[in-house]
């Protein structure tokens, strides 16, 4: 007998006909579930069946999260590029634009699982004060399956990788139009590709007992937006009840020993953005500041430093 451990598991992504190993922490995961539909049994000529009946039929989206680390090397793109790119899809002469769909692998000591065409549907930037920088997915896919036992053979092109992979301490330094932005705790960016599957069960698949899986998807919308926390003292007290719907959004995760006015590791410019302020009392005064961009700026135009 053996047993699956996280610890021992790989994670690669499948697009375009090459595969990318992508190192990710311990924060991994990927299930799908199904859809009950319940009937009636009880019948006026049988009046004792009066719990009901059951079909299976509908599996509800694949979902996925892992956690990247982003390091100097720069192997993790490919992830941001999956979350912020749109390409061209044509239905019936209508052009819509969709996003970059891979499969993801998932192998351990003992086992290959494959969750087939994934999106990825938001990432958070977490910015914290000396910290380790990382992204957190989360995505949905059509279909899971195991693909094989630890020895298939996961296709696509293996991409060569860097022979380091050096993670990166970062601290974050945030600019909003003239407000003092200095005593910062915590930052955090998020990306949000809301997804919405098409309706995809049918009478005819259904009474065949045929498991049907989703098969397409819109996006509603997309949403950059994220939360800035810093300490309330003398120089920004005056900030605490402000707010805007047009300003100019700098956030940057700064690498522990850099000056503040260094381009950033990573940097995000959301120009026209809105923000409100809030006071939140505790054993420590702090603020924080809630923004959401409200331009129509592509997403990976926006994020103009990562390096």
């Amino acid at each position: 007998m053996s047993y699956s451990f996280l610890k021992e598991s790989k994670l690669f992504i499948v697009y375009g006909g090459n595969k990318y190993r992508i190192y990710t922490t311990t924060a991994l995961g990927y299930s799908q579930s199904f859809a009950e539909d319940s009937y009636p049994v009880k019948t006026l000529h049988d009046q004792t069946k009066m719990v009901e009946g059951s079909t299976i039929t509908k599996a509800n989206p694949a979902q996925f999260n892992f956690d990247v680390p982003l390091t100097g090397e720069k192997d993790e793109s490919l992830v941001l590029d999956l979350l912020t790119d749109l390409v061209s899809t044509s239905d019936s002469d209508i052009e819509t634009q969709q996003l970059k769909s891979f499969d993801m692998y998932v192998q351990t000591g003992s086992q290959t699982f494959k969750v087939e065409s994934c999106v990825i549907a938001s990432a958070n930037f977490d910015i914290g004060s000396e910290s380790q920088f990382l992204v957190s997915i989360e995505g949905q896919g059509i279909k899971l399956t195991r693909a094989g036992d630890e020895s298939y053979t996961i296709p696509g092109s293996l991409q060569s990788e860097t022979a380091t992979r050096t993670q990166k301490l970062i601290y974050p330094v945030v600019t909003i139009d003239s407000l003092n932005m200095n005593n910062i705790l915590t930052t955090n960016v998020q990306v949000q590709n809301n997804i919405n599957w098409t309706k995809y069960d049918t009478l005819h698949e259904s009474l065949n007992g045929t498991m049907m899986y989703p098969k397409t998807y819109t996006i509603d919308n997309r949403v950059v937006s994220g939360t800035i926390q810093q300490y309330q003292i003398d120089a920004n007290i005056t900030q605490h009840n402000n707010f805007s719907t047009n300003s100019n959004i700098t956030i940057k995760a700064v690498e522990v020993g850099k000056v503040a006015s260094d381009n950033g590791f990573w940097a995000i410019q959301l120009n026209p953005a809105m923000y409100t302020a809030r006071l939140e009392v505790s054993q420590v005064y702090t603020q924080s500041y809630d923004f959401r961009s409200t331009g129509n700026t592509a997403i990976g135009t926006q994020i103009t430093q990562y390096s």
